[in-house]
């Protein structure tokens, strides 16, 4: 982990420091004693841009009531964020769920854990052509995920609307290839979460995440045909700190300033409804 202690500064020329002195500015500079605690450095976060900023604006605020000093570092995509984390860039990230922190952890060959739920953020199955499932048609062009986690996801969606079935032993994360039943032959078009929010008017249906289906200025209300439940599902979003830092004695700190009800509040308002704060 990168040092969090602050340089020290070298007396000037000529001057010679006491033993008592010394203690004095050690104690100052946080380097020994009970205020060794407190953070000398911020606590670098990334987050996804967006709304999100937002909403860490009032955990940082929170945090300063605790001595803590929280740093946002925003990204435009989540692929960088992990290996910033890895790479000790950031202390910590909070944009993610369990599975893509998994293929993550796999990809980087990364110790990447969770330490405190933030959000829980369904996705959900779209339309500006058709308004209810029922009139979907058959050989309509469905819009997916292109990466695993959220591909096998929307997949999973799909299925428990009844409009495919997945082959028994798919595993955690099937992909378009692991269709056994396709009654209404729905073609299924892969597309980067971006490109297929924006890309909805041009297919009969998209599975969206939805921070991108927000930020595409999909109505996540008149225009869902459907979304996923909260329950036992592991998509659920969280605070992510590498492995040697869980137990760290900023990670409670930072957690607990995300867990309040202020950040209730705003998740709510700022995602009208359509993001579901996930600790209890």
């Amino acid at each position: 982990m990168r040092n969090r202690l602050p340089s020290q500064k070298q007396s000037a020329p000529g001057i010679s420091l006491g033993r008592r002195s010394l203690l004095t500015l050690l104690a100052a500079t946080s380097l020994i004693g009970p205020s060794a605690n407190a953070q000398a450095k911020p606590v670098r976060v990334g987050i996804l841009s967006g709304e999100d900023e937002d909403i860490w604006r009032i955990v940082q605020e929170n945090a300063r009531t605790t001595g803590l000093t929280i740093e946002v570092v925003t990204f435009s995509e989540g692929n960088p964020i992990n290996a910033a984390l890895a790479a000790e860039d950031l202390d910590a990230n909070a944009f993610q769920h369990g599975p893509y922190l998994q293929a993550q952890n796999t990809a980087l060959g990364s110790h990447i854990v969770p330490v405190g739920n933030t959000y829980f953020a369904p996705i959900g199955f779209y339309s500006k052509k058709w308004k209810t499932l029922s009139t979907i048609p058959d050989g309509a062009t469905i819009g997916v995920p292109a990466d695993p986690t959220n591909e096998g996801r929307a997949l999973k969606l799909l299925q428990s609307l009844g409009l495919l079935k997945i082959s028994s032993d798919a595993g955690e994360m099937p992909t378009a290839i692991d269709i056994s039943e396709n009654p209404k032959n729905l073609t299924i078009k892969e597309l980067d979460d971006p490109v297929l929010a924006r890309s909805l008017p041009d297919l009969d249906a998209g599975v969206v995440i939805t921070e991108w289906a927000y930020k595409a200025g999909i109505d996540l209300k008149s225009e869902r045909l459907a979304r996923e439940s909260m329950d036992n599902n592991p998509y659920i979003n969280f605070i992510a700190v590498n492995e040697p830092d869980a137990h760290a004695n900023w990670v409670q700190p930072l957690v607990s300033a995300f867990q309040k009800p202020n950040v209730r509040t705003k998740l709510l308002e700022a995602y009208h409804g359509a993001i579901i704060p996930s600790w209890t």
